[in-house]
């Protein structure tokens, strides 16, 4: 089911990669970064007519992704966040973005909260310059769960003008992973993206 809605544009918003310190007293001590568990393979990404390439992973959080925008500060972790960021020549781009909890229910959390948040990414940018059309995809049996969504951002004055975005949402234990694709030339790889790129994600963590 598709919600349509007229928005500005979409806005891709930065979040920072600092290192989380805790005080004690005069003196600071950096947090423990815990192992970084699996990040995702370019061949799981859909296929786009073009080679996929990509930098390895990297702590902290990506700055390509489209809605993080929506969390308060205090419901994004800095600590124990890993990204990879990959793309194609010219025809798509993804993103992951991975989180490990101290525990299992902060985890599950965090993984609505991001859900929601991607449910909700359209609705922050109304406006007269484009109309974003947010689509529920359902769920994938895998681990504890994944869920995608999409959404089509859509010039208000020529229909030929548009991106389309898929977001996954998955979760194993205490780890939360967050992958995105996105594309300006090709309908989303819904299939794919729901039976194969969000289950391999979500099985490699561990």
């Amino acid at each position: 089911m598709a919600l349509r809605t007229r928005v500005h544009g979409l806005l891709t918003v930065a979040v920072t990669t600092t290192l989380l310190a805790v005080a004690s007293g005069t003196e600071a001590a950096a947090v423990e970064w815990r192992p970084r568990p699996g990040m995702v393979y370019l061949s799981d990404m859909p296929k786009d007519g073009t080679t996929w390439y990509g930098a390895p992973a990297a702590r902290g959080w990506s700055n390509l992704t489209a809605c993080f925008g929506f969390w308060p500060g205090d419901q994004a972790p800095e600590v124990n966040v890993w990204s990879r960021e990959v793309a194609t020549s010219e025809t798509a781009a993804g993103v992951q973005n991975t989180v490990v909890f101290g525990t299992e229910a902060e985890a599950i959390t965090f993984a609505a909260r991001a859900r929601q948040a991607y449910a909700d990414c359209p609705r922050g940018y109304e406006g007269p310059h484009s109309v974003v059309t947010a689509y529920d995809y359902g769920t994938v049996n895998v681990e504890e769960g994944a869920a995608v969504l999409g959404m089509r951002d859509e010039s208000a004055w020529d229909s030929g003008i548009y991106h389309n975005h898929l977001f996954g949402v998955g979760r194993d234990g205490d780890t939360v992973t967050l992958i995105e694709w996105q594309s300006n030339w090709s309908a989303p790889p819904v299939d794919y993206f729901k039976n194969t790129t969000v289950t391999n994600v979500v099985n490699r963590l561990y």
